[in-house]
């Protein structure tokens, strides 16, 4: 009896870690909304939608058009250097994504430098304070929406909005990312680079 009571306990504590990280992970500022902005509270249209580069570029950048063509924005920004330093940048592959989609290229900027998730927060607010823009959404994976979402606030500042927007699932993360060695890999090395960013803001 105490050994299948145990067995519950543990297994209770596990469903808890495992809900616990993938939605500390995955911040969705936009989860209350409908499909397309609305007054409601939380859910009205802004500036611009935000997509970076990394993971599963492609899902990404699918959401961050979607998004634009719900009516969210009526500007996207893509941003990230290129994986392949003798090709073009991610941010240009996901532009030629949009054009591919219908998207005008006079709605959409580009950052092409930036390598890392500090670099896209740094980089892309920069275009931000050029263009005049106050609120974004910003578009990445699930697993990695909290850190990005931490970074770009950060640079940002109290002036900017930024409205965090995960994609929901992609080839690396879904709801079942718990059961994969990947899965906790990236949760687990998210969860630590957000204690290292934590600790770099204190000082």
């Amino acid at each position: 009896m105490k050994l299948l009571l145990g067995f519950f306990v543990w297994l209770a504590m596990f469903i808890i870690a495992v809900v616990g990280i993938g939605s500390y992970l995955s911040p969705d500022g936009l989860d209350h909304c409908e499909q397309q902005p609305s007054e409601r509270s939380g859910c009205r249209s802004v500036d611009a939608i935000v997509a970076i580069s990394g993971g599963d570029t492609r899902a990404r950048t699918a959401e961050a058009i979607n998004m634009y063509k719900n009516g969210w924005a009526n500007l996207l920004i893509f941003s990230g250097a290129a994986a392949d330093k003798s090709g073009p940048s991610n941010a240009e592959a996901m532009m030629l994504q949009a054009i591919n989609a219908g998207v005008s290229p006079s709605s959409i900027l580009l950052d092409e430098t930036s390598e890392t998730t500090k670099e896209n927060a740094a980089n892309t607010t920069n275009l931000f304070v050029q263009n005049k823009i106050q609120s974004v959404i910003l578009v990445t994976s699930s697993y990695h929406q909290r850190r990005a979402g931490l970074e770009f606030g950060h640079r940002a500042g109290a002036e900017i909005r930024i409205v965090n927007h995960p994609v929901k699932a992609d080839n690396q993360w879904n709801s079942w990312w718990w059961t994969t060695p990947t899965g906790w890999w990236l949760a687990i090395s998210e969860i630590f680079k957000i204690v290292v960013f934590y600790a770099g803001v204190s000082r």
